[in-house]
Formats: structure tokens, C-alpha cells, sequence
């Protein structure tokens, strides 16, 4: 007995250290993402204006970076689809299983506007043609792609997605939990509409800076004892840190591009698809913990430690991000 107590913190710091590790390489590799613009302009009945804009190297030398549905043909900068217009689908195939992403934006003489956003998960996407009275429909394809991009960054956004953890182990009542979520909710929806209007505006290195400390902080919370002001009133600390984090996905959105007759609908459906990510992500954890609790009491004390060591490797691997994100703030 005493030499399995003795065992107890080395096995936990090794774990956590094994998942910080983990944990930092996977945050380095979700940053680690090129993006590039593809602008398609009605000059005239089926020809379009071709204005490639990227700032990766790699991808500046792609002379014709998509394949355009026949019978449309690329001369140069020029897209030649003919009386039949662009209809069809437009496909990526270096993209597939990268992890670049590109916006395409297809203007039409008539005013309408289309937007889509391809990934390595989805290389290609149909055209089906915009008219004088597109209307609502110009907004079904930004509603999939901006739901789509807001779940997408809170899963693999792995700084926001600890914090949510972080305040998901550290609340225990029910209730409790709900306003804590809430207020996490209406905090960052604020500084996201905030700072994509341009309303707000803050040092994007000191913003991440700030998000990593505040992972630091709801962790240290977790293991300490339920008699201060994030046990008593966790719907105040993150609302005062969602402020923060709503920062940090404004960075993401305006990172990938906005629809200028479109914000605040993509503003809407990015912030929605962050919501279902979010509640995915504490569902999947709660569940998780309520099966543990059908499995009885002794299967909970045998798992204690490693929830320990899973708290320990989130607050390792955000006190490395603070350290670097901060020496990099003050070297520039």
C-alpha cells in the first residue's frame, strides 16, 4: 500500500508531462495551417476575373490552383465558362488531406455574391449559379461553411477547448455549470462581434498570452479546495475570461476571411458552430464521468489520479504556452 502511494506522483507526473507533450505538438500543428484566397469577378457573361492571393510560398506558385467544371477554361487570369456561366463544381486536388485552406469568393455582375471556404476535408464544392434574385440562397452555403469552421476551430482549438474542460472538472453543481457555460458563452460572443466590427482591438500576441494563462489559472482552480471565488461564483471568472477567448476566435474568423455583404451572418453561423463544438465537447466529457459513476465507487477512487494527471498535463502544456507566447510578445 505504501509503495503504491509512494508510486502515485511519479506515475502522475510522467502522464502528465506524456500528455503536455501531446497537447503542445498538437496546438503547434493546429496553428500550422496556410490560407489563401481565391477571388472570381464577372467582368462580363460568363468571364470572370481569376485573382489568386496567398501568403504561403508554397502555394504562390500554383499557377492554376483549382479545376473549374467544363466547359470553363483558364487563359492566364482570365476564366472563360462560356454563355452557360460558372455552374458546376470547382475542385482542389492538392488540397486534399492538407491542412491549407482556401476562400473562395465568386462575384457576379449582378450584384450576387458566393462564398465558400475548401479544406483537406473538403477539396471541392458545387456551384449551382447565382441570378439577380439569389436572395436568401447566397446564405445557405455561408451558413455550412461558418457553422462549419466554428466547430472545427473549437475542437482542434485546443487552448479554448481546455478551458472548457478545465471549468467543466472544477464546477460540481449542475446548476452551477449551466451559468458557468452561459456566461462563457455571452463573453466571447461579445468580444467576437466586438473585434470583428472592428470596435475592439488588442495585441493578437497578448490576447493568446492572456488565453493561455487563464487555462493555467482554471487548472490550478481544479486542485484546490472549493473555498475561493471560482468554486463560489465560476460564472464571474468566465465570463471575465471568455472576453478573452471571444478575442481569440475573432483572430480565427478574420484569419479565414469574412463575406463583405455577409458579416454578421458569418459572424452568426462561425459563432454557432463554436456553441455546438463547445457542448459536444462538455457532453462527451460529462458522459464520460457519469459512466464512471455507474461503474461504483471503487472504479471512481482507481480513475481519481489520473483525472489529477490530466489536469496537471492541461496546466503544463498552457504554462509552456504562456512562457513561449509571451517571449515571443516581448521579441518582437
Amino acid at each position: 500500500m505504501r509503495r503504491s502511494a509512494r508510486r502515485w506522483p511519479a506515475m502522475a507526473m510522467a502522464t502528465a508531462v506524456a500528455l503536455a507533450g501531446v497537447l503542445a505538438g498538437a496546438r503547434a500543428a493546429a496553428h500550422s495551417v496556410d490560407a489563401a484566397t481565391l477571388t472570381l469577378t464577372e467582368v462580363a457573361p460568363g468571364t470572370f476575373a481569376i485573382d489568386w492571393q496567398t501568403t504561403a510560398s508554397t502555394l504562390k506558385q500554383l499557377r492554376e490552383p483549382a479545376q473549374y467544371p467544363p466547359p470553363c477554361r483558364q487563359h492566364g487570369a482570365r476564366l472563360e465558362c462560356g454563355p452557360g456561366g460558372l455552374v458546376g463544381t470547382i475542385a482542389f486536388p492538392w488540397l486534399q488531406g492538407s491542412a491549407s485552406r482556401v476562400m473562395v469568393l465568386i462575384d457576379w455582375s449582378s450584384g450576387a455574391r458566393l462564398l465558400r471556404v475548401a479544406s483537406g476535408r473538403s477539396p471541392s464544392f458545387a456551384v449551382y449559379g447565382m441570378g439577380p434574385s439569389a436572395g436568401w440562397r447566397a446564405l445557405e452555403p455561408i451558413a455550412l461553411d461558418y457553422t462549419r469552421l466554428g466547430v472545427e476551430h473549437i475542437l482542434t482549438g485546443f487552448d479554448h477547448l481546455m478551458f472548457v474542460l478545465a471549468i467543466t472538472i472544477l464546477v460540481r453543481s449542475r446548476k452551477k455549470l449551466v451559468a458557468a457555460i452561459t456566461a462563457f458563452t455571452v463573453a466571447h460572443s461579445l468580444t467576437l462581434a466586438a473585434t470583428v466590427f472592428g470596435w475592439v482591438q488588442l495585441p493578437s500576441a497578448a490576447v493568446e498570452t492572456a488565453i493561455a494563462l487563464s487555462i493555467v489559472l482554471a487548472c490550478a482552480e481544479c486542485l484546490r479546495p472549493s473555498d475561493s471565488l471560482a468554486h463560489r461564483a465560476p460564472w464571474l471568472v468566465t465570463f471575465a475570461f471568455g472576453l478573452l477567448h471571444g478575442m481569440g476566435f475573432a483572430s480565427a474568423l478574420l484569419e479565414a476571411g469574412l463575406p463583405d455583404r455577409h458579416v454578421p451572418a458569418a459572424l452568426l453561423f462561425f459563432n454557432l458552430g463554436v456553441e455546438l463544438g463547445q457542448l459536444a465537447a462538455i457532453a462527451l466529457f460529462l458522459a464520460v464521468g457519469w459512466t464512471l459513476r455507474w461503474m461504483g465507487a471503487r472504479a471512481r477512487r482507481s480513475l481519481a489520479w489520473p483525472m489529477r494527471a490530466f489536469v496537471y498535463a492541461m496546466g503544463t502544456a498552457a504554462a509552456y504556452w504562456s512562457l513561449e507566447r509571451g517571449l515571443a510578445m516581448f521579441a518582437r
